[in-house]
């Protein structure tokens, strides 16, 4: 079976610079797994790999499609699957590498996802109801699949009440596992949370620094809305307040360092430290020296 390295963890543990690394040394390309990443015009807020991080290793799956356009999980596995493909034609090492718990499961697990295109009118009629509401009616379609969505996350739950609607069965049933031939190796990285609030309250300031709120600006200026779902993301919403006036400008760094610690808290959901699949290592004690070795050992 072929190698695929995945390289997990929270946001702002080192995932990309350590992944860079890696692909430098091992003849590597990275394959990325968030979410956010897939929309043009939103680096800043995105943490997107620079220019000229892209051009010491080739990257994957960034810049997709504009804002406005929807993109589905079963489209984000295929363009997965066929990059990682691509790789290994090349001769080279993939390295899917992110935060979103649910593209990582759905590349390594093969996930098996129903190919149902978006309603956008229904989808617009799902989004005008609360969330609470929302979660309430996934419950009635699928008790299962209920227990897998956080209640807050309204992106997440419309999806799964327009597919379970559509095929008249509950998403869960839909969703099977079919692993892919790969021979896999989890690589999980991790730090002390205190230390990792830090970097997070460092990242958001630097952020901002780097122009987020123009960044932010520019989008709403081009037409995209606010409440589209790519601008649900982190860092966008919370500027996106702020200059539409319904929050101060510190009041919405505030809440997106707050936001952003508490998704970490979810992303520990997915990539738990005592999945016994995962090497987990603390960025703060373990050296680049000592992961490259257990990645060579892997290869």
């Amino acid at each position: 079976m072929k190698p695929l390295i995945a390289i997990l963890g929270p946001t702002a543990v080192g995932k990309s610079v350590l992944a860079i690394q890696l692909a430098q040394d091992l003849r590597g390309e990275i394959v990325s797994a968030d979410s956010r990443l897939v929309y043009r015009g939103m680096d800043i807020g995105t943490a997107k790999p620079t220019a000229d991080e892209q051009r010491l290793v080739p990257h994957h799956l960034i810049d997709l499609v504009n804002p406005d356009q929807p993109f589905t999980l079963s489209e984000y596995q295929h363009l997965a699957y066929t990059a990682i493909a691509e790789i290994h034609r090349h001769g080279n090492i993939p390295f899917l590498v992110g935060g979103t718990g649910l593209y990582v499961r759905a590349v390594l697990e093969g996930l098996s996802i129903p190919r149902i295109k978006p309603n956008l009118e229904r989808r617009a009629e799902l989004e005008r109801i609360d969330a609470h509401l929302l979660y309430a009616r996934l419950q009635q379609l699928d008790p299962v699949g209920a227990t897998r969505i956080d209640p807050k996350n309204k992106r997440r739950m419309i999806r799964a009440i327009e597919v379970s609607e559509a095929a008249g069965m509950p998403i869960s049933e839909l969703q099977k596992v079919d692993a892919p031939n790969y021979r896999v190796l989890r690589i999980g990285l991790t730090m002390p949370r205190e230390q990792l609030y830090d970097r997070i309250n460092a990242r958001v300031d630097q952020m901002i620094t780097n122009g987020l709120i123009a960044e932010v600006q520019a989008l709403l200026d081009r037409g995209y809305s606010a409440d589209l779902p790519a601008m649900s993301g982190l860092g966008y919403r919370q500027i996106a307040a702020y200059l539409q006036g319904k929050t101060l400008r510190e009041e919405a760094i505030r809440v997106l360092k707050r936001d952003t610690r508490r998704f970490v808290h979810h992303q520990y959901s997915w990539f738990r430290l005592s999945d016994e699949r995962i090497q987990w290592f603390d960025v703060t004690t373990v050296s680049y020296t000592r992961i490259r070795e257990v990645v060579e050992k892997f290869l």
